[in-house]
């Protein structure tokens, strides 16, 4: 099973700055963990991180900088701002009040049928 890009694009700007929350990371590093949270579910591409990371720069969320790495080639790094920290606060609000509401519609919110009484795939 593959997440749909509707949920990924949903998603990636909050899973991004989570990650640059715990620790300033580079492309690769976030791709690889973003990959490894998901189990594999989550095959993120540099085509859909690098615009967003740039977009984060622009919107003063995330700062970047060049370093080199002894016998490696110069990678940049990516770091929150209190402003992202900020987003990342609010993003978290927002994805709270998405899950609570969907536990709730997926708990039955009274209903007497169970989730499981529909189909999967189905109209519910």
């Amino acid at each position: 099973m593959k997440v749909t890009k509707d949920l990924v694009a949903a998603s990636a700007t909050p899973m991004v700055l989570g990650i640059l929350a715990e620790a300033d990371s580079y492309g690769y590093a976030i791709l690889k963990r973003i990959n490894d949270l998901s189990g594999g579910e989550l095959d993120w591409t540099e085509g859909l991180l690098y615009p967003l990371l740039h977009r984060l720069e622009r919107l003063g969320h995330v700062e970047s900088r060049w370093q080199s790495v002894a016998g490696e080639r110069r990678r940049k790094y990516y770091r929150i701002t209190d402003t992202g920290l900020a987003e990342l606060a609010e993003q978290r609000r927002q994805w709270d009040t998405v899950v609570g509401a969907l536990t709730q519609i997926w708990r039955g919110n009274g209903d007497s049928r169970p989730l499981t009484a529909f189909p999967l795939g189905g109209n519910a």
